[in-house]
């Protein structure tokens, strides 16, 4: 198994900017690919952004390509998500979430393991 813990959401303005980390604790960081997820006030969970076990290759929900980029360490076991030209339709509660493979998977149901989630408010 493997925990997750993020951190970094904050109070911003639209065009700033937000760097989030997701640390894991647990199994090898390296066996899992790893993805962020959102969910604002009374919408569903969507798709953010996810990336391989070996961080060589990413993918991006179209809202956001171009903005964000995901990234990770696992030499540190943590994942990242760098947010710029913030907007306040990005405002939600952000989730990084694992699951054990070689690929990038984009669907929630794909995720067996989830952070409690980091709360990301744009507003002027």
């Amino acid at each position: 198994q493997v925990q997750l813990v993020e951190s970094g959401g904050g109070l911003v303005e639209p065009g700033d900017s937000l760097r989030l980390s997701c640390a894991a604790s647990g199994r090898t960081f390296s066996f899992y690919a790893m993805g962020w997820f959102r969910q604002a006030p009374g919408k569903e969970r969507e798709f953010v952004a996810a990336i391989n076990r070996g961080g060589g290759a990413a993918y991006y929900a179209d809202s956001v390509k171009g903005r964000f980029t995901i990234s990770r360490d696992n030499t540190k076991n943590t994942m990242y998500l760098q947010m710029n030209t913030l907007r306040p339709e990005d405002t939600a509660v952000y989730y990084c979430a694992a699951r054990s493979g070689p690929d990038i998977y984009y669907s929630d149901r794909s995720y067996n393991y989830w952070g409690q989630g980091t709360q990301v408010t744009v507003s002027s």
